[in-house]
């Protein structure tokens, strides 16, 4: 009995969210030591239906590593370890999971400056938390990175479309059934209306934009969108990849990891 209710013990989170507990980890550089030394940290965001523990999260944080920087990714509510479910999921939510995370990393005390860097979903999310933070005046990101960051997913809620699924937009029902997750009615009418570039481009630092010529999922022209707003950004555009940017990993993730290394 007491082997199982030690098996049974409830998950402890340092992080909470609007729908409960956040997963975190937190990776640092070989030989660091947290006492004593102090180093620049960059929260990874993953993207819609995917979590922390995936490509490219995972690579960004090893290469971090070797090049002196530490990382602290994180999984969404409802994804992952972290609480929730999926139908009550919202921008507005993880917007507010990676702000509680971001808190959670400033009051590190071996944390120098912290950057942000997200891929799809995620990408739209650590742009909004950068543009919100330098709106309020106190402190901001570093740096930003954004790897095919979906801002398509307003005009897909505006079209009645997330990738399999098809509803009434101008009447979504409760929920809709996309790969075995219920999308929630209040994702898709928030979606419809939230001022995604008129929020990220407030952030005015360095920013490193990254998107496939190849990727179906979200369009090059949502990126493109993103460097005629941006007042400090740059472009590159990857001919040979898609959506996941999983064919030349090492040129993605030295881009990433690059840039970082020179802003952070």
């Amino acid at each position: 009995m007491a082997l199982f209710s030690f098996l049974k013990r409830p998950r402890t989170y340092d992080v909470q969210g609007p729908q409960g507990g956040i997963d975190t980890r937190v990776v640092l550089p070989e030989g660091f030591d947290p006492a004593k030394d102090r180093c620049p940290m960059v929260i990874l965001m993953h993207g819609f239906m995917a979590r922390k523990s995936m490509y490219p999260i995972t690579a960004l944080a090893k290469a971090l590593a070797a090049e002196g920087i530490a990382s602290l990714s994180f999984d969404f509510d409802a994804h992952g370890k972290s609480e929730g479910a999926f139908i009550d999921m919202t921008l507005s939510n993880e917007v507010a999971d990676a702000r509680a995370v971001w808190e959670y990393a400033r009051q590190l005390p071996y944390v120098s400056r912290i950057a942000l860097a997200g891929h799809s979903q995620g990408g739209v999310i650590a742009g909004i938390l950068a543009g919100e933070l330098e709106a309020e005046g106190g402190d901001k990101p570093a740096c930003l990175v954004q790897l095919a960051p979906a801002a398509v997913l307003k005009d897909d809620a505006l079209k009645g479309q997330c990738m399999n699924a098809k509803y009434d937009p101008a009447n979504p029902p409760e929920y809709v059934n996309v790969f075995f997750h219920k999308l929630g009615r209040k994702f898709i009418l928030e979606a419809q209306q939230y001022p995604i570039y008129e929020k990220s481009t407030r952030y005015t630092g360095k920013v490193c934009l990254i998107h496939g010529a190849r990727d179906k999922i979200v369009p090059l022209s949502y990126s493109r969108k993103y460097d005629e707003l941006y007042a400090d950004s740059k472009l590159h555009i990857l001919e040979k990849e898609g959506h996941f940017l999983g064919g030349d990993k090492k040129t993605v993730i030295s881009l990433a990891t690059s840039f970082l290394k020179e802003n952070a």
